[in-house]
């Protein structure tokens, strides 16, 4: 039985070169986003940072969770699923996309007070517009679907453990960001907290 790797690389295993193409497209223009975000949206001067290391946090995570689902694909294609693989691909990418659009969005809605540290900025206020009138933090939601893209994209079930890093870098973020809006904003935040969910509406 012919062993299979992840179809977004070329092979023979049902990976169209479109397709590929398409995924890797995609990914670099990830990739590329979230560097101009870290150069675009650093903290101003007059912002107090509390990011207790998340910022690392969070990227440790996330490219260990690519590295690890990738790596697992190819560590054991036994478990690669063998029909549906162009699919598998397609949804990846969908998924890849729409999270990017989501973080985007969010980012766009929350305007300057988005920054990569955790940091709060004089006058800041509770945002409850757009996205986040449902979740708190609809751009974390948006990285982590599309890592879930990338993982998708793996066809091999095996593959999605890889999420855990990032939920482990992210579930951290959210917790110093958490506790520093609470001290800085208030009641007013912690009012926001108890009527919305973090990532998931209604769920989580």
């Amino acid at each position: 039985m012919q062993a299979m790797g992840p179809p977004i690389f070329f092979d023979t295993t049902g990976a169209t070169p479109l397709g590929v193409v398409a995924f890797w497209l995609t990914f670099y223009a990830w990739v590329l986003s979230e560097l101009f975000l870290g150069w675009k949206k650093r903290a101003p001067a007059t912002a107090s940072a509390q990011d207790r290391g998340s910022r690392w946090m969070v990227i440790a995570g996330v490219w260990l969770s690519v590295t690890l689902g990738i790596g697992l694909a190819f560590a054991v294609p036994a478990l690669a699923l063998r029909t549906g693989r162009p699919a598998f691909l397609l949804v990846g990418i969908a998924l890849m996309i729409a999270g990017m659009a989501l973080r985007w969005y969010a980012i766009r809605v929350l305007g300057r007070s988005f920054t990569f540290i955790v940091a709060t900025q004089p006058g800041q206020q509770v945002m409850d517009r757009g996205p986040y009138r449902l979740v708190r933090h609809p751009s974390y939601s948006g990285s982590l679907i599309t890592i879930l893209g990338v993982l998708v994209a793996c066809a091999n079930p095996l593959s999605l453990l890889g999420l855990l890093p990032a939920l482990i870098g992210y579930a951290y973020r959210i917790r110093v960001e958490e506790e520093t809006l609470s001290e800085n904003l208030g009641e007013a935040y912690r009012s926001y907290m108890r009527r919305t969910r973090r990532l998931i509406p209604f769920l989580l």
